[in-house]
């Protein structure tokens, strides 16, 4: 059994396409370049493709992964699918990197251990945002609502913040835990005090955390990070 991981960007216009459209997008990419992937059994056989944590919608990213299991004996020339499966997938997706996968190895909803974002939040008087980040970082607390399974909850999300600062008037740098729920900068800037609507939201980094070592699911290319600011968040 093979599998390859893909590194991929999803910037502009095409981020306001939803989760589900995109995964139909990719299919029709696989199509295309005839990639051979492998098929689950049963009345409605599928590609066995796996994406990793859902990407907001109308958020932008320069790490996304996708996992794909490969048919029976089939290979594939790993360098040369990025340069195969990015003119087939629409203009904003770029496939940046491929790589094979050791069995064994988890998926990326269960191993993703936190997100690294650039947001931007227009409108903001000068040293509003750091106040706010101050007030944050010394808070004991952050308790905001949520709706699960129809009913709103509160839930202190101060601990899903594992980093914040904010780098000028109107942006932020920000890693956020993805358990045992999942922290969205959207939520973030509610905790603020901030209005999420007309933020600027950019994925620029996912990490796996496991006895101290901490790595990425696929390291990206030499300068393809794409995002500013992007090694404060992985170091």
């Amino acid at each position: 059994m093979t599998r390859v991981r893909f590194r991929f960007a999803k910037l502009g216009k095409v981020r306001w396409t939803s989760h589900r459209d995109m995964a139909r997008m990719w299919e029709r990419a696989f199509r295309r370049i005839e990639l051979p992937l492998a098929y689950s059994q049963g009345f409605s056989p599928r590609p066995k493709v796996s994406f990793g944590l859902a990407l907001p919608t109308g958020a932008e990213s320069v790490s996304e992964f996708l996992d794909v299991e490969l048919a029976p004996g089939a290979d594939a020339d790993l360098p040369a699918l990025p340069g195969r499966l990015s003119p087939a997938l629409p203009v904003g997706v770029e496939v940046t990197a491929a790589g094979r996968l050791v069995d064994g190895g988890g998926s990326l909803q269960s191993e993703v251990t936190s997100c690294c974002w650039v947001v931007t939040v227009p409108g903001l008087d000068p040293g509003e945002l750091a106040a706010a980040v101050d007030r944050a970082l010394a808070a004991a607390a952050l308790v905001i609502g949520r709706e699960r399974k129809g009913r709103l909850t509160e839930d202190d999300i101060r601990p899903g913040i594992v980093a914040l600062e904010s780098i000028d008037d109107a942006t932020l740098v920000c890693e956020l835990a993805t358990m045992p729920r999942a922290l969205r900068p959207t939520e973030l800037l509610l905790a603020l005090g901030l209005e999420p609507s007309h933020a600027g939201i950019r994925r620029i980094s996912q990490w796996i955390e496991r006895d101290g070592a901490r790595w990425e699911p696929l390291a990206a290319p030499a300068g393809a990070t794409g995002a500013p600011h992007a090694a404060g968040c992985a170091s």
